[in-house]
C-alpha cells in the first residue's frame, strides 16, 4: 500500500529525516513510535503530500504522490483521512459542518446526502444528536471522536492518526484505541498511528516501527518490540532515564 523510500528532509541545517525506509502493508495498522520532535509528524505530512521530501520517494499504490498535479493531489487526498493531534476542529463551525467539511468543499453531493453521511459516521464513533453543537461545548474526548468522524467521512482507504491519545485521561484514551481497532475491522482501512504512548501502541498495532536519529531503527510486532534486544528501543519502550538515548544527549 505505502512505500517510503530513502526519504530525507532538512529544515535549515536540521536534518530531520535522514533516509527513512518503511513499508506499510495493505490493511494493517502500523504504529510509529519515537521521542517528541524526532520527526514522526513530519513523516505523516510527507505521506499526506503537504511536505515534499528533499530526497527519496513516497509511493502509494505504486504512485509517487509528489509527482501528481495539484488537481490529482486534491483527488488523492480524498482517499486519506487524518485525525490531527488535538482534534483540530474549526471553532466557528458546528459538528455537522466539521465532520462533513471535505464533502461540502470537494464534492457536489446534495446537503441532505452529506448530512446522512455525517450522522452515520458520528454513530460509528458513538456520538448521537450532537450535529448542531459547537466544538467548544464538547469534552476533549468527544472532540477527538468528532475529529475521527471527520477523518472517515470520505470513506478513505488510509487513515493517519497523529498522537491520537495525547491530552486524554486513561479512559478516554482507551475509547480512542477501541475506535482505531473498530475502524480497521469495519472499514478495512490501512492505518498509520504516530504516538509515544506505548500502552496505545501495543493495543492497536499490527506492527510497530521506531524512528530515531532520522531513520527507522526497528520494526516488529508488539511482542517482538516488547522483547527487543536493541538497547535504544528497549530504553524508549520502558521509559528508562538510563541508556543510549540519554548517553548520547549528554555527550
Amino acid at each position: 500500500m505505502i512505500e517510503i523510500k530513502k526519504v530525507h528532509k532538512f529544515f535549515g541545517k536540521n536534518h530531520v529525516l535522514q533516509g527513512v525506509d518503511l513499508t506499510i502493508k495493505d490493511g494493517e495498522t502500523l504504529v510509529i513510535i519515537g521521542r517528541s520532535g524526532c520527526g514522526k509528524s513530519v513523516l505523516l505530512k510527507h505521506i499526506v503530500g503537504t511536505i515534499e521530501p528533499d530526497e527519496g520517494q513516497i509511493l502509494i499504490d505504486s504512485v509517487d504522490v509528489h509527482m501528481l498535479t495539484s488537481k490529482e493531489q486534491e483527488q488523492f487526498r480524498l482517499r486519506l483521512g487524518m485525525l490531527f493531534q488535538g482534534a483540530a476542529l474549526f471553532d466557528s463551525l458546528t459538528v455537522r459542518e466539521n465532520v462533513g467539511f471535505s464533502l461540502y468543499e470537494h464534492t457536489q453531493l446534495p446537503d441532505k446526502t452529506i448530512e446522512e453521511k455525517v450522522r452515520e459516521k458520528l454513530a460509528m464513533v458513538g456520538l448521537y444528536g450532537v450535529e448542531h453543537l459547537m466544538p467548544a461545548s464538547l469534552s476533549g474526548g468527544m472532540q477527538k471522536r468528532v475529529g475521527l468522524a471527520r477523518a472517515i467521512c470520505n470513506e478513505p482507504k488510509i487513515i493517519l492518526y497523529d498522537e491520537p491519545t495525547t491530552g486524554l485521561d486513561p479512559i478516554n484514551a482507551d475509547v480512542i484505541n477501541e475506535l482505531i481497532l473498530r475502524m480497521q475491522e469495519k472499514l478495512k482501512v490501512t492505518s498509520i498511528v504516530v504516538t509515544h504512548d506505548m500502552k496505545s501502541a501495543y493495543k492497536v498495532a499490527n506492527r510497530i516501527a521506531m524512528l530515531y536519529d532520522g531513520v527507522i531503527i526497528g520494526v516488529g510486532t508488539p511482542d517482538e518490540i516488547k522483547n527487543t534486544k536493541n538497547p535504544t528501543i528497549a530504553q524508549f519502550i520502558t521509559g528508562s532515564a538510563h541508556g543510549p538515548i540519554t548517553d548520547k544527549e549528554q555527550r
